[in-house]
């Protein structure tokens, strides 16, 4: 269950924009340990309305693509991930946080691992996994590898400094395919 239902954060919402308050002084009133909650609400409030206050059942995916750009406006715009997740549509700024952290710790390939646990399903699935061709596990190798060399390229044309795990990684990576092409 969520701490904080829809109806209690907008009354939050609208006690604040009715000029009830300041942020401090609704957290006090509303019993909210921290008014950082309160400017959240009412920055997602502003951005999407009603609905960006509701609580999302289902999950949304994104693409590989869709990280790296959000992920490359924040470094090249130095804004706060709450303002980056409104830009780009998201009501949850922890999300591109958590991006971040995978793509320093492990590179683009943290950006397409699968989030959370393997199911546990009770049924065996009786359908044999395909096995990927040696060309077919190259190709998507290489697509991961364009995907990377293309946001280092952006890193670069902005002036930005690209982290010595990166450069590396990349050339070992780059040195690997050679390896296996001959």
């Amino acid at each position: 269950m969520a701490k904080y239902d829809f109806a209690f954060k907008l009354t939050v919402v609208k006690a604040y924009l009715n000029g009830e308050g300041g942020f401090k002084y609704l957290a006090n009133r509303f019993n909210v340990p921290a008014k950082s909650t309160i400017e959240k609400w009412v920055k997602i409030y502003r951005a999407f309305g009603k609905e960006g206050l509701e609580r999302k059942w289902k999950k949304k995916t994104y693409t590989v693509q869709f990280k790296l750009d959000a992920l490359n406006y924040k470094i090249s715009t130095d804004k706060s991930f709450q303002d980056v997740a409104t830009r780009f549509g998201m009501s949850e700024p922890s999300l591109l946080a958590n991006w971040y952290r995978a793509w320093t710790k492990y590179g683009v390939e943290g950006l397409s691992r699968p989030k959370g646990r393997p199911s546990m399903s009770k049924r065996k699935s009786n359908k044999p996994k395909k096995k990927l061709t040696r060309e077919q596990e190259l190709e998507e190798e290489i697509e991961l590898l364009r995907a990377e060399n293309a946001y280092l390229k952006k890193l670069r044309a902005l002036g930005i400094d690209i982290p010595s795990r990166l450069r590396k990684q990349n050339h070992a990576s780059s040195r690997n395919s050679e390896k296996n092409s001959n």
